[in-house]
């Protein structure tokens, strides 16, 4: 391996400098969006895909919470997943993100009395 020009820097100044660069990229691109506007339109494809982003956010946060997965027995059954559709239910008979936190609430507060 060649030598490097640079001296070498310690661990912590590399986590630092890691953790401001990131920060900066982060930054810019949030940054874009508001900076550019309109004067750089995105396409209509980008656009159409970007109105699935937030589904997917949630969907992402969600699942592994209601499925915990192992590598050893693969996706596990839990008592969330029938209080979650619980909560789906309820909030398509009622269209209340009220009404569907509380069902959901209560029942996994049930089945978790019930089931131990």
């Amino acid at each position: 391996m060649t030598p490097s020009i640079f001296p070498p820097i310690n661990d912590t100044l590399y986590v630092w400098l890691a953790i401001i660069a990131l920060g900066l990229c982060t930054a810019a691109t949030r940054a874009s969006f508001m900076l550019l506007g309109d004067r750089l339109p995105l396409p209509d494809a980008v656009r159409r895909a970007l109105r699935y982003a937030p589904a997917a956010a949630l969907v992402a946060i969600i699942v592994p919470e209601l499925l915990p997965w192992s590598p050893v027995t693969g996706p596990m059954f839990d008592i969330k997943v029938i209080a979650a559709a619980v909560g789906v239910v309820a909030m398509v008979m009622t269209r209340s993100t009220v009404a569907m936190i509380v069902a959901g609430m209560l029942a996994l507060w049930a089945l978790r009395a019930m089931l131990g």
